[in-house]
């Protein structure tokens, strides 16, 4: 039962990290229309610069700051919402299928310099020894497993109402309009690309806060972390939760990451070791699979229709009252 636990705490510590990354997904594509497919790049920069601040000094390459945990996220968010403005300010007068063939290129080069970067990066061999929040817990798992869980909740859960927060400010129906109607916005005199930064950079930093995290938690990053079956997973988890609803991007996170553990866990019983790296791309057809199936059934996602539906059962109400008193 305690082992039980202890996973699900783990389980769901996971979900919740994928589910900042489609947090900043949503922020960048659900409210803002902007087609971003290199987003393991915003990942690994997030995972690389924290671990580089915070762990201890290593003569083999640079970095090795000492520095604390929280300094190191801060400063995830800060270089990555950088470089996501960097990248925003050279690439979003592009649209559609060129902005996503280009941001994809930036996750390839991000991905080759971690890979290539040994004095930086520790090169294929990635870097270790890399604090955890609470270390001294790791030889009670249920407890550490809880710790995290628990920190993992607390930043997820301020992200979010932030988001919700931005979302309905007049900063976020801006974006909703450039979305809708870039040319409406602009005669009120918005600038589209002004706004679309914005809005990339602070998608990309809170990517990086994802990636920071994942990096704590694990205790060790590496190129292959950040590979793009990570940017399928998270494009998935926020199709199936529903486009532009940060609860959609929670719950499709959790949702996918289920389907995806649950149908490793399935292989590895069902093949015999040496068939196992072959059957592991049953993942991505379960994965498939299920997409399809969300997208026959509601083709906006689980959440994806829920403001609109609310705003139909209001304008019904709204028509019926009105009918009533005539």
């Amino acid at each position: 039962m305690i082992d039980l636990i202890g996973y699900g705490a783990f389980f769901l510590t996971t979900a919740l990290i994928f589910s900042l990354v489609t947090l900043g997904l949503n922020l960048q594509w659900g409210l803002t229309g902007l087609f971003n497919v290199g987003l393991a790049g915003f990942v690994a920069i997030g995972a690389y610069t924290s671990a580089l601040l915070t762990t201890p000094d290593d003569a083999a390459r640079l970095g090795g700051f000492g520095l604390p945990i929280l300094v190191g996220w801060l400063g995830a968010m800060i270089v990555g919402g950088i470089a996501a403005a960097l990248t925003g300010m050279a690439t979003l007068r592009l649209r559609s299928d060129y902005l996503a063939i280009t941001t994809f290129g930036v996750a390839v080069v991000v991905q080759l310099v971690a890979l290539n970067a040994q004095k930086l990066t520790g090169g294929p061999f990635g870097i270790g020894f890399i604090p955890r929040p609470f270390g001294s817990l790791a030889e009670t798992p249920l407890l550490f497993n809880l710790s995290n869980l628990a920190v993992v909740c607390a930043v997820t859960l301020v992200v979010f109402f932030a988001l919700e927060h931005l979302s309905r400010s007049p900063w976020g129906r801006v974006l909703k309009a450039l979305r809708e109607d870039e040319r409406a916005a602009i005669s009120l005199g918005k600038s589209a690309r002004f706004y679309r930064v914005q809005a990339f950079a602070v998608g990309g930093a809170i990517m990086a806060l994802a990636g920071a995290l994942q990096a704590h938690f694990t205790g060790f990053i590496a190129p292959d972390n950040y590979l793009p079956i990570l940017t399928f997973q998270v494009w998935v988890m926020l199709i199936v939760g529903g486009s532009g609803s940060n609860l959609g991007a929670v719950i499709g996170s959790i949702l996918v990451w289920g389907i995806w553990a649950g149908s490793g866990t399935l292989t590895s019983v069902l093949f015999a070791p040496e068939q196992q790296a072959r059957a592991a791309s049953l993942q991505i057809v379960a994965i498939g699979v299920m997409l399809c199936v969300i997208l026959l059934i509601r083709p906006n996602g689980l959440f994806g229709d829920r403001l609109q539906r609310l705003r139909g059962k209001r304008a019904k109400l709204a028509a019926g009252e009105s009918g009533s008193d005539s």
